[in-house]
């Protein structure tokens, strides 16, 4: 097969293994049993390396999803059979592989449909800690890497490695019984699932590795995710409906937020009339229902907060008042220094860009924003603003040095270009990008997000 084909075939691959992985480790798990989760991931990662090895060479089959999930079933039910305690069990092994080849219906919990959300509940079982739920959803279920599961919580890949090890070996230790909660149940387990959900969204929004700034197929993943919830009675929160709405808000933008040639285009920068109308009716349409209930999350802050960019028919009419308003609003319902960052956009905004500075310089916790490059990337911005060409440079230098993508230090030296610094050659020559989106503060323990400040 040519390199072209054969290029075809990973990308094919990849997709299916970021669509049907999740579900087909939560199929096999509901078969196996929770203490063979790590089994599960391990067969559904062999099968996707069998695939790789296989399909250049013999061809894609009909049905891609299909083959993988065969040969999955067969390498999970071969581990098992060469485990000594299963020796005295072959007879049920071939009845649940005749049961299981025969009729491959989930036949766990009725209360969800989807393999995928039904397991999701199941990771969030509360003798785990938050950080372990997540980072063990996001894992699992959702097929993020161990890198892209770091970058979302700001922290190592080790750090994330050791904390799926961990999680893992308390599940088999405690043989925890990760049976799908009762319907009346599900609430109290709603907001795990659902901060997952947002860091799922934030990956495709964008993405902390690789080459794609945008990976549009995680977006969608998470809406359709979401979407279940808001479907369900169980879990028909007013919380629920905020995040769908947030989503739909930034999903519509999503067409729209970079250039012809992939460049990275802030608010003002975009074609508005690209914007998904459709998408934004929706999330105005979520934000309703979402107003239904008594209280209020910071789903509904951020979704506000979209919404005031998502309806604005063009930059100079963004009601930026309002917008830092609802920012007010989200420090003091979560205390998060992403949102402290991300206000300090909109009080430049509002007062100028000394204000913004100055609540930048307010922000008492301030350790995990330093490493951060997009928090040196306003300070950049404002001391440009302010006309302070060398401590803008000074800022968008340690950005620089802190960002993690192509992309991201691309858009670094045009602004450092901008103010009069390196010529971009001498900067390595990188394309630079127009713009770049500044993120909201997201669910906890994550600090990361999806929003739209402007720098």
């Amino acid at each position: 097969m040519s390199d072209q084909a054969t290029k075809q075939v990973n990308v094919l691959t990849e997709n299916l293994f970021r669509h049907e992985g999740a579900r087909l480790v939560a199929t096999l798990t509901s078969h196996l049993g929770v203490q063979h989760l790590q089994l599960a991931e391990d067969v559904v990662q062999e099968a996707l390396v069998r695939a790789l090895q296989a399909w250049p060479y013999r061809g894609v089959p009909d049905n891609p999803a299909a083959w993988l999930t065969q040969v999955a079933k067969n390498l999970a039910l071969d581990h098992l059979r060469r485990e000594q305690r299963w020796n005295t069990k072959q007879d049920s092994i071939a009845a649940e592989q005749e049961r299981w080849l025969s009729n491959p219906v989930n036949e766990l919990h009725d209360t969800f449909t989807d393999d995928t959300l039904r397991m999701m509940f199941v990771c969030f079982h509360p003798q785990l800690s938050t950080e372990a739920q997540t980072a063990l959803a996001l894992r699992t279920l959702c097929g993020l890497s161990p890198a892209e599961i770091a970058a979302a919580f700001l922290t190592s890949e080790a750090a994330i490695a050791k904390r799926l090890v961990r999680a893992r070996q308390l599940i088999r230790d405690l043989a925890l019984p990760f049976a799908v909660p009762e319907p009346s149940d599900l609430p109290e387990r709603l907001d795990g699932v659902l901060g997952t959900l947002y860091l799922l969204f934030n990956e495709g929004y964008k993405a902390s590795s690789g080459d794609r700034l945008v990976r549009e197929d995680l977006c969608h993943e998470a809406i359709r995710l979401v979407t279940l919830l808001a479907e369900h009675p169980s879990t028909q929160a007013p919380r629920t409906f905020a995040l769908l709405a947030l989503m739909h808000f930034n999903a519509a933008r999503l067409s729209a937020r970079t250039d012809d040639v992939g460049n990275l285009l802030r608010l003002h920068e975009q074609n508005r009339a690209a914007w998904d109308q459709a998408m934004i009716y929706r999330g105005i349409e979520c934000l309703g229902r979402a107003a239904q209930g008594d209280t209020i999350s910071q789903y509904h802050l951020e979704a506000g907060i979209a919404a005031c960019h998502s309806t604005a028919p063009d930059d100079a009419s963004t009601n930026w008042p309002r917008i830092l308003a609802l920012y007010d609003q989200l420090i003091t319902l979560t205390s998060s220094p992403i949102a402290a960052m991300n206000r300090a956009v909109a009080v430049a905004r509002v007062q100028g860009p000394q204000a913004g500075m100055d609540a930048l310089d307010a922000i008492t916790d301030r350790s995990k924003l330093e490493a951060y490059h997009l928090f040196h990337v306003i300070r950049g911005t404002f001391a440009a603003e302010l006309g302070s060409q060398a401590a803008a440079l000074a800022h968008f230098r340690q950005a620089g040095n802190l960002a993690s993508l192509p992309a991201e230090r691309d858009f670094i030296a045009r602004r450092i270009e901008e103010v009069g610094g390196q010529k971009r050659e001498e900067l390595g020559g990188r394309r630079s990008l127009n713009s770049h989106d500044v993120s909201t503060k997201p669910s906890s323990p994550s600090i990361r997000g999806v929003g739209d400040g402007k720098v």
